[in-house]
């Protein structure tokens, strides 16, 4: 047994750290703290974190733990720091190791970091010798996950492999007062990645990475852009398709070429300040904006006309009073707004939407853009580092001064859920749209970037290899594999085939429920109230409106929507007035008013046909969809009787409420199990305010303030029946950011707990995490 060292004597100490220490410039911050403590020792990377071995006194090793701990580099995440007393050897200086696989260890990964000041300003100087270079990182920002082929984070597991480093840039890794000291990704226009432009139509023989200096491209590009052409640009984790935003033409062609007519963009403005130009930014928002993480971030707009920055057409988010955001996160992002930061922004914003075809995966490859995107870009701004793993931009709101994310990808991701409790090795699959998949292992929950809608090839085989590589990351071989009750969806049929023979399926609306528990470490049962768009009910009806009474194990279901027959499975998805029919239909009987100007534009045969569908019930489903709901409301109002993307019309309800209003309807509450949330006098009172004229904008409120209410009404006798207050909030519905506020209040005010998400989605991207601890549960009460 070792003895206590005396007070100034020499001891030695073995230290292993886990979490986000990899990539972080963690290996120079202990090389660099340890020096300045006078401690000898090394540190090095392996497979499952960072190794430390420090020597010297007692109080020095004591302020480094201290340190480590509590103030570590900015992009770091300490999850466990473990330290044993070794025997002292003397050792002299401090040294940066080699790294070390470890077999069968994992570590976890940084995600993507956005440029930091630094090196903006060092891209931005004539003077410096990256002026104007569009790869310039460092410790602190740049390339990490999208780059990253295997760990330990070394440049030679990177694709920056095959860069090797001049000697001026060998000479900042190697400096410890340097800030790109074993930067991996480290590079310049001598030695790293350069771009090329080349037209629509080139092969990837036409393109040239010779030219160091990227100046001339960069300019050439912003011409091209103020010429009204569309660029596909390569980025951190795919394809950027990129327009002037003050370019109506130039958006209503990348509309018409990319099959998206209505789904709004995302925009690039260069800085905060032209953002305020554009929105209303509060410092939450700010705070958002500029996170490491640099997320699109959905903003309320303050203007539709001329502003100081420009003129912002409608076509760019029609009907919309907010706008989705981001600053640059790549050098070369801030390159196509100006030479440097000193210079004036030659655009007000850009627009920058995923380069790919409606509902295909973001593409990656040189080769694959100049294929797939030739009917789209008119030109191709290309550069010669591989993206290993494609990556979306990530999309987040502020709600209650608290980031809320709406779409996890760059940024966030692989950065893993810590669930404070040990975890068998599952995988979930995740839901059919949106979707997201993921693992567990250790106390991690690993989630995957959005993947998307599993509705064609290329998207599935996206699934496949990103599940491929993230098992291999983190070492994880599933010995149980969750999925969705509903046996034909394409993430069952993926689970089913997947070879894992023991198998968990999994209500929809129960994992909405526990994933939002699982983010909120909450045990025990909840009021889980899930409203959403479908998900398969156990009774095999379609729900979407759901009041559970829940733990991981299992659920109740104590009060549902009233459920009406959805005519025709997904056209009632594309088609809202066919839900507007549906719930004519339930509320009137066969005396609907025929003064109702939502069926106008339908033909007289089709709507025949639906009506008949609806008396007869063919080829109808009972349904209790509370998106289905928002869809009926919309056609109503005459805001949507047609959609193009998914939640259309619901956006398009939302955006039409006047928050002022404090009124609503008369609905009803019919006893049974489950007890039904009827709301035909909402339907009635509603047509009779379109008849009369009443404003759209008050409608819509109204009818918001309603469904708020009722939602807490049946909590509160959950509460009575139950004798539960926490409340969890989740499915796609709770993205609508009024009526999660309405609701949310009133249940404060009434003494619950409530529960909201926010690093995961509330949507169907939220469900595979879900998926995983009821998975787990199952799993300890089965054995």
């Amino acid at each position: 047994m070792m003895k206590s060292p005396l007070p100034g004597s020499k001891t030695r100490r073995h230290i292993h750290v886990r979490g986000i220490v990899q990539g972080v410039g963690f290996r120079p911050f202990v090389f660099k703290l340890a020096t300045s403590l006078g401690l000898t020792g090394f540190v090095f990377n392996s497979s499952s974190g960072v190794t430390i071995e420090v020597e010297g006194s007692v109080a020095s090793i004591r302020e480094l733990i201290n340190s480590l701990e509590h103030d570590p580099p900015q992009l770091a995440s300490i999850r466990e720091v473990t330290i044993s007393e070794i025997e002292t050897l003397g050792s002299s200086g401090f040294h940066i190791l080699e790294s070390r696989q470890e077999v069968g260890e994992f570590g976890l990964v940084s995600p993507d970091a956005g440029t930091c000041d630094a090196c903006w300003h060092d891209f931005g100087d004539p003077a410096n010798r990256r002026f104007a270079y569009p790869f310039t990182n460092c410790t602190h920002c740049g390339p990490r996950y999208t780059i990253l082929q295997d760990i330990p984070y070394d440049r030679a597991k990177t694709t920056m492999s095959g860069f090797i480093m001049c000697e001026a840039c060998k000479a900042e890794y190697r400096d410890p007062d340097d800030r790109r000291f074993h930067a991996q990704p480290n590079a310049c226009a001598v030695c790293g990645p350069s771009l090329c432009l080349v037209r629509s139509g080139s092969s990837p023989a036409d393109c040239s990475f010779a030219a160091k200096d990227s100046l001339p491209t960069i300019r050439t590009a912003r011409q091209l852009l103020r010429e009204g052409k569309i660029l596909a640009v390569k980025g951190l984790g795919g394809f950027l398709l990129a327009c002037n935003a003050g370019d109506e033409a130039a958006i209503g062609e990348l509309r018409r070429r990319k099959r998206r007519p209505s789904k709004p963009f995302a925009l690039m403005v260069r800085d905060l300040n032209g953002i305020r130009n554009i929105c209303a930014v509060s410092p939450e928002d700010e705070a958002a904006l500029r996170h490491v993480r640099r997320p699109i971030v959905v903003l309320p707009r303050i203007s539709r006309g001329d502003s100081a920055a420009g003129v912002l057409p409608d076509i760019l988010a029609p009907g919309n009073n907010t706008l989705g955001i981001m600053l640059p996160y790549t050098p070369l992002h801030y390159l196509l707004f100006s030479d440097s930061s000193e210079s004036a922004s030659e655009f007000p914003a850009l627009v920058m939407t995923s380069g790919n075809l409606s509902e295909e995966p973001i593409v990656v490859s040189n080769a694959e853009a100049l294929l797939r995107l030739s009917g789209v870009a008119d030109w191709f701004l290309l550069h010669n580092r591989d993206i290993a793993t494609r990556v979306d931009d990530s999309v987040v709101r502020v709600h209650e001064g608290k980031q809320t994310v709406l779409r996890r990808s760059r940024g966030f991701v692989p950065q893993s859920i810590d669930l404070g409790i040990e975890l068998e090795q599952v995988l979930a699959v995740g839901a059919e749209l949106k979707n997201t998949f993921c693992l567990t292992r250790g106390s991690h929950a690993i989630l995957s970037q959005h993947i998307g809608d599993l509705e064609n090839y290329e998207t599935i085989l996206f699934f496949e290899e990103t599940l491929e590589k993230m098992k291999h990351l983190f070492k994880v071989s599933p010995r149980v594999i969750a999925h969705d009750l509903h046996p034909s969806y394409r993430s069952t049929a993926i689970a089913l085939a997947s070879g894992i023979e023991r198998r968990f399926a999994v209500q929809h609306h129960h994992a909405h429920i526990a994933s939002c528990m699982a983010e909120h470490h909450l045990r025990g049962k909840v009021i889980g109230v899930a409203m959403d768009g479908t998900g398969l009910g156990s009774d095999g009806a379609i729900w979407g409106g759901e009041f559970l009474v829940a733990d991981y194990g299992g659920f109740a279901r104590r009060a549902q929507l009233r459920s009406v027959p959805l005519p025709g499975g997904d056209a009632a998805v594309r088609q809202p007035w066919r839900m507007a029919l549906s719930y004519l239909r339930d509320s009137f009987g066969s005396e609907i008013p025929d003064d109702l100007g939502c069926f106008r534009a339908v033909p007289t045969m089709q709507l025949n046909v639906v009506d008949a569908m609806l008396s007869r019930r063919i080829q109808t489903i009972q349904t209790s969809s509370c998106g289905r709901l928002f869809d009926a409301v919309a056609a109503l109002l005459g805001l949507g009787s047609e959609v193009t993307f998914e939640g259309q019309a619901a956006i398009a309800l939302e955006m039409a409420a006047d928050p002022s209003v404090r009124d609503r309807y008369e609905y009803d509450l019919q006893q049974g199990e489950p007890l039904v949330v009827d709301l035909r006098q909402t339907v009635v009172a509603i047509v009779r305010d379109v008849v009369r004229g009443r404003r759209s904008n008050e409608i819509s409120a109204c009818f918001h303030n309603t469904l708020s209410t009722a939602i807490v009404e049946v909590c509160c006798r959950i509460r009575k029946s139950d004798g539960l207050d926490r409340v969890c909030l989740s499915g796609g519905v709770f993205q609508n950011h009024l009526l999660l506020g309405l609701t949310a209040a009133q249940l404060r005010r009434l003494g619950f707990g409530v529960f909201l998400h926010a690093m995961v989605p509330a949507n169907d991207g939220g469900i595979s995490l879900g998926q995983a601890v009821i998975a787990n549960e199952l799993l300890r009460q089965r054995g």
